[in-house]
Formats: structure tokens, C-alpha cells, sequence
């Protein structure tokens, strides 16, 4: 065991850390039930989606009613093959009771859902499809024609109002957590190296709502070790420093000096008192639906699937590629034409401006984008990137350029420059979601990570372009382009768009 000195707890209410010279020991018989230290936060958020998940129900059951009978006052009868009839009413009040069970049933507020992740939008969606399968099934039996309405008109809105409900509540806890409100308090557990890997995945998702309260270390480890947070004891004093500090997750960090057994007893430690353990395995950057797992004889097996380039989601892509370019070229031309005439008035030179990039698989293609420099602007960027020292970084990007035109920044500013690599797309060099593609002087400073972004068509907006555009670094672009092209997925392409929008409209990040 080891003397622990800490500093008074930052949230009020905590229980005091240990005092100085004072010697850790488990006093509790391992198993032994104690409080409970879960989140206090929990069940008010929790009451607060019970809430309003019943304001949504109860506002789309009665507009179902009143669209389908009118606004009569007088009740209407459902006719069944039951010898008795079934006010409408009391069949939505029975509807709205069954609907706010299986939403409960089915975990959609469970505290390890809510707030990130797409797994709380799913339970949501999964729970309201089986309520309303049932709802068939038991309307062909009784031969339930109103049944029909409910379908048609409750089931579609009602998930869709959820859904944007639980949206709502998230921005609005990620606000608090910025805050420093509803926060997770979380010990870490591991190697130093691993805990520092861990520190950091953490303390750069800030939105999750993880605060660190510090890290206990394996024995032979001397005091001083160089970790990011406060060092609070051994693996042996993992479950006394949980209590008395009223931790509320145990991250079990890497697995080179946690042997199974050392696990165990951990897991022992933490039986009955609320605090969830968290094993983080060595992965990253791995998005949930390619990890399964699979117990095999006792032993807890994580699968991780390989990630895919082609096949079928491959070729739905291309077609909703192709089918929104032609969308996006018809929506935007005049657009794209004022753009033109404002380009041509302001400088000298021609409108659009091409330039060779490249793409799927290494091979080069032009790319067509609305002119924002002036003529010759390619010639003067080496010098201007070995001024400022950048030119052996594979992101060529200048500050305060001063080859940008003052229309050229302000079509910049919005992103109008980019309107015309809708034709890219059109052509299929492009895809409207992707990798930013980029120049052949760039790739050929590529390491064999970075050569990955090269496994996608590259596209008009991706990952790094709505998470900070020109302000991200390199090692930053790399990892979510890296992250985009292993784990890509419809579903992510539709919120990058929505993402784009607002980052479009906020200029966020634009040069």
C-alpha cells in the first residue's frame, strides 16, 4: 500500500480524499453490498427524457386522432370481432401507456447510452418498431382497422419527435458538461503509458463528460512517474480510493500489467457499489458497429470487423452520390452563376480554376474548382510554404495567403469556390462525403498511415473539414480521415452533411 497526499475534492459534496501519511486499506469483505455511488445526475436527466418523451407522445397520439376522426367531441367507437367496441380515446391512452413501457423496457434512457454514441437513437427506434409490429399483428387478429392511422401517421412521427427530443437533450448536456456540470468521475487503472493514452482519448471527447480524479499504478512503478494525473495508490487500492472518492467508473487501462487475475479481484472490489468498470482495449479510432463480442468459454472475445471498401454499401454510395451532385448542380446554379460573374468582374483571368489532384487507389484526376487566387498562384506557393516553414509538412496551407483575391476570400469564407466539384462527383472522381483530396507533392510525403486516405474517393466535405477545417494540424487530419475511411457508413455521411451546413454558414475554420 502507499501514503497518498491529494487536495481538497473539486466538486462540492465529494467525499474528502485520504489525508497525508494516511495508508490505504480495503476494509469492506470483498462483495460485501455498500452505497450505491452512481452519478446523482442520472435520475434528474432521466426524469427529465421521461418528461418530456411523454409531452412528445401524448401531442403525436392526439394528433393522430384528431387527423384521422376530425375534431369532434362526441367519443367514436373502434369496432372489433371482440363482442365489446373500444372508445378511440381509451385505445390511444393504452397505446401511449404501452409506448412509454417498451421505451423503458428496451433501455433507451439507460445511463450508458444517453449522451453520445448512436446506440440511444437506435434503442429508440428498435423499441417504437416493435411496439407497432405488435400493434399489426394483434390488429389483423381483431381485425383492428383503426390500427392503421396509428401506423401510418403515430409511428413515423412519434420516432421522429423522439429521436430530435433526445438530440436536444444531448446538445444540452454537452453544454452543462462544458460547464463542468453532469460530469462521470472516472479512476484510471493501467501502466503508466497506457493511462496516459487513456487520459488523453478522454480529455479529448470532453463531451462525454469524463473527469479524471486520478490513476493508481502498478506497485513496482515509483512515486513521480511521469502520467498526466494524480497518482492515488496500487491496483490493490482500487477499491477504497472508488469509495472514498465516490468514483463513479473504473477504466481499466491496457492489459500489460493486468493479468486476469489482478482483474478479477478488481472487479470483486467494485461488486455491489455502483461503480462501473471499463476495460479499454489497446484499439482505437474503431467505430462501435465493427466491434462484437463473443464470450468463448468464459473468456470475453472482441471481434473487430475488418473495415470495407466495396461491396454493397460501396455501390449505394455512388448511386446517392451521382443522384445529390445532379441535385446539387440544379439547386445551386444560379448560385454558381452569380459566383462566375463575381469571379470574372473582380480579377483578371479565368473563372474556374483546375488543378490536378489525387484520388481513389493513387490515381490523379483535375479537379475543378471557382478561382480565388490570382494568375500564377501556383508558382509562388513553395516559396511562401519554405518562408513560413511548412514545406516538408503534407498539408500545403498558407497563412493570411496573400495570392487570395478579396472576392476569392469571401467565396472561400462560405465555401462557393467548391460549388463546381459537383461535376467531379457527376464524373465519379469524387464522392460528395470524403478525404479531402489533395495535391501529388503532398502525398509523396505520406507515411503508410497517412497513405490509407487513399483506400476512398476523396470528397467535396468530410470528418476534418466539419471539425475545424484549416485549423486542425496535420496529426489531427490524419486521424479523422483515418477514422472516416476505416469505419465510413451511410448514416455518418448524412450527419457530416448536416454537420457541413452549420460549419458552411458559421465559417468555421475557412482560409
Amino acid at each position: 500500500m502507499v501514503a497518498v497526499t491529494t487536495e481538497r475534492p473539486r466538486l462540492t459534496g465529494e467525499t474528502p480524499r485520504p489525508r497525508a501519511g494516511r495508508r490505504l486499506r480495503d476494509e469492506q469483505p470483498i462483495g460485501l453490498p455498500i452505497r450505491r455511488t452512481n452519478p446523482t445526475w442520472e435520475k434528474a436527466f432521466q426524469r427529465r427524457l421521461i418528461a418530456s418523451d411523454a409531452i412528445l407522445l401524448a401531442l403525436t397520439l392526439a394528433g393522430t386522432q384528431v387527423i384521422w376522426l376530425g375534431a369532434e367531441t362526441s367519443p367514436t367507437y373502434i369496432a372489433t370481432t371482440m363482442p365489446v367496441s373500444v372508445p378511440y380515446s381509451l385505445a390511444s391512452v393504452v397505446l401511449f401507456v404501452l409506448w412509454m413501457a417498451f421505451l423503458k423496457l428496451f433501455g433507451t434512457r439507460s445511463p450508458r447510452v444517453i449522451g453520445s454514441g448512436f446506440a440511444e437513437y437506435s434503442r429508440v427506434a428498435g423499441a417504437s418498431f416493435r411496439l407497432f409490429g405488435l400493434l399489426a399483428i394483434v390488429a389483423l387478429l381483431l381485425q383492428f382497422n383503426p390500427a392503421r392511422g396509428y401506423i401510418v401517421t403515430a409511428f413515423p412521427a412519434g420516432v421522429a419527435l423522439l429521436i430530435g427530443s433526445r438530440w436536444a437533450w444531448r446538445q444540452w448536456l454537452r453544454r452543462q458538461r462544458r460547464s463542468g456540470r453532469y460530469l462521470i468521475r472516472v479512476l484510471l487503472v493501467g501502466a503508466p503509458s497506457s493511462v496516459e493514452h487513456l487520459y488523453e482519448e478522454f480529455t479529448r471527447r470532453k463531451y462525454l463528460g469524463f473527469e479524471i480524479v486520478g490513476a493508481c499504478l502498478p506497485k513496482r512503478i515509483k512515486d513521480g512517474a511521469d502520467v498526466p494525473v494524480e497518482r492515488l495508490g496500487s491496483f490493490e487500492d482500487v477499491g477504497v480510493i472508488a469509495r472514498r472518492l465516490r468514483v463513479h467508473a473504473v477504466a481499466l487501462a491496457g492489459s500489460e500489467e493486468l493479468p486476469p487475475e489482478a482483474v478479477r479481484r478488481i472487479g470483486w472490489r467494485l461488486e455491489s457499489t455502483g461503480v462501473d468498470l471499463m476495460v479499454a482495449p489497446a484499439i482505437t479510432e474503431v467505430a462501435g458497429t465493427r466491434i462484437h463480442t463473443r464470450p468463448v468459454g468464459g473468456l470475453p472475445l472482441m471481434y473487430v470487423d475488418s473495415p470495407s471498401y466495396d461491396g454493397g454499401k460501396k455501390i449505394a454510395k455512388s448511386v446517392l452520390d451521382f443522384g445529390l451532385a445532379w441535385l446539387a448542380i440544379v439547386v445551386t446554379s444560379p448560385l454558381m452563376i452569380a459566383t462566375a460573374i463575381g469571379v470574372k468582374l473582380t480579377s483578371p483571368g479565368p473563372v474556374l480554376f483546375r488543378q490536378q489532384r489525387i484520388g481513389l487507389n493513387g490515381k490523379a484526376f483535375d479537379v475543378y474548382k471557382f478561382r480565388s487566387m490570382r494568375i500564377g498562384a501556383d508558382a509562388e506557393l513553395a516559396e511562401l510554404l519554405r518562408e513560413q516553414g511548412t514545406d516538408d509538412k503534407p498539408l500545403f496551407k498558407v497563412e493570411n495567403d496573400p495570392r487570395i483575391t478579396r472576392f476569392g476570400a469571401f467565396i472561400r469564407k462560405y465555401s462557393l469556390d467548391e460549388l463546381p466539384q459537383f461535376f467531379n462527383v457527376v464524373r465519379g472522381d469524387m464522392s460528395i462525403v470524403g478525404p479531402r483530396p489533395q495535391r501529388a507533392e503532398e502525398v509523396a510525403l505520406y507515411d503508410n498511415a497517412a497513405g490509407r486516405r487513399l483506400l476512398v474517393k476523396p470528397g467535396i466535405t468530410g470528418l476534418w473539414q466539419v471539425s475545424g477545417r484549416s485549423d486542425l494540424s496535420w496529426e489531427d487530419t490524419i486521424r479523422l480521415d483515418l477514422y472516416y475511411a476505416e469505419n465510413w457508413s451511410l448514416f455518418d455521411d448524412f450527419v457530416i452533411l448536416l454537420w457541413t451546413v452549420k460549419t458552411v454558414l458559421q465559417s468555421q475554420g475557412a482560409r
